[in-house]
């Protein structure tokens, strides 16, 4: 289990959690506020995708992968179509952790160092756009995804629109690349990790993430899920289950109370419906510039009349600021940890890429709409 430590999201998460309950008496009520049912298929991805990380699966693909690159646009591509494709099955947070600090290694250990600001900061808008594609992609959208009912292709065909405009971004913004054509030799005998890890393990996680995907499509009951990870991984290896992150878990339960007994007061909830009425997607967006766009779908989301336009609002919404997206923090303490000097910097080219990105975004969002 990650350490308990004060994060400023639960904080704020729990004392508005806190105050509501002044105005809305604590009852058995506010168990109904939870979604248990998002919150048990997000911590079993959670625990099964610590299990592939413990196993180095990801690290050995994106050797495989390196394996083929020659220059600088194609190292720099791959690092970053890793954090695309990969957050669309292991949601943004787990992509920016792997391949964020393998990114950094790879690129001092072929001495381009002069490209790793911009590509630490492709791979964060990277996974953060990626991640909108699927249901699993980001914890908002596990969660939008079962408050709204969709079908899967309903969901994907409402998300294709930006997630395409966003791989055609990626893919341009390779240009300002300093010496992109340059040569880059990995080498065939380029490894970082020995093996896969346990091959039987590997199956075993193979297996629950199929059983979990099959929950979210809504095959297989929630609670069913849960069981079954929690059983087989604390056979198999009980550290694994400590490892979730358990300080998002409850920032989800403090959200859920507090939106829940806001739902309750009738003056508020008329204003909120009022103020949200039509505007889903710009206050979404903004919200989210400020809160980070988790908090923002949970605040927002009783009060939306179109779910839709929010499920667009809260992902483009992690564009823009530092905090609109959380994932965007594990990129930025990766890179300033090992490079102080250069914080300021890093947040500079962050903000650029990110308002581009958000601009394009936006003008999208006004022809589709």
């Amino acid at each position: 289990m990650k350490k308990i430590k004060i994060d400023p999201v639960l904080t704020a998460a729990w004392i508005l959690a806190a105050i509501s309950a002044f105005f809305v008496k604590p009852s058995a009520e506010y168990a109904g506020y939870i979604d248990w049912r998002s919150l048990g298929i997000l911590w079993s991805l959670m625990v099964v995708i610590q299990g592939f990380r413990e196993n180095s699966v990801f690290e050995k693909i994106a050797e495989i992968l390196l394996k083929k690159v020659r220059t600088g646009w194609q190292l720099a591509a791959v690092l970053i179509l890793m954090c695309f494709v990969g957050s669309m099955l292991i949601t943004n947070d787990v992509a920016l952790i792997t391949f964020v600090p393998f990114a950094m290694m790879i690129l001092h250990s072929c001495k381009r160092d002069d490209m790793m600001i911009l590509v630490v900061v492709l791979q964060t808008i990277a996974a953060n756009l990626g991640s909108m594609f699927t249901p699993i992609g980001n914890p908002q959208n596990l969660y939008m995804y079962g408050l709204t009912g969709m079908s899967i292709v309903e969901f994907a065909s409402t998300m294709f629109p930006y997630t395409a405009a966003a791989f055609v971004l990626l893919a341009v913004s390779l240009a300002a690349l300093p010496k992109k054509n340059e040569a880059i030799n990995i080498g065939d005998d380029f490894n970082v990790t020995k093996s896969f890890g346990s091959p039987k393990q590997i199956i075993i996680y193979s297996v629950l993430f199929l059983a979990a995907l099959l929950t979210v499509l809504r095959v297989i009951p929630w609670y069913v899920l849960a069981a079954a990870v929690l059983i087989v991984v604390a056979g198999m290896d009980y550290k694994i289950l400590m490892q979730a992150d358990y300080i998002l878990l409850l920032t989800f339960i403090g959200f859920f109370i507090f939106t829940g007994n806001m739902g309750k007061i009738p003056e508020i909830r008329v204003f909120l419906r009022s103020v949200m009425d039509g505007s889903e997607f710009p206050v979404a967006v903004l919200t989210s510039q400020f809160i980070s766009n988790v908090p923002a779908t949970l605040m927002l989301s009783d009060f939306a009349n179109d779910q839709k336009a929010l499920l667009t609002g809260v992902n483009v919404g992690g564009l823009g600021t530092l905090i609109a997206s959380m994932a965007s923090l594990i990129s930025y303490k990766a890179y300033t940890g090992e490079n102080k000097d250069k914080a300021g910097r890093y947040f500079m080219v962050f903000t650029g890429m990110n308002v581009i990105f958000l601009i394009v975004m936006l003008a999208l969002h006004a022809v589709i709409a």
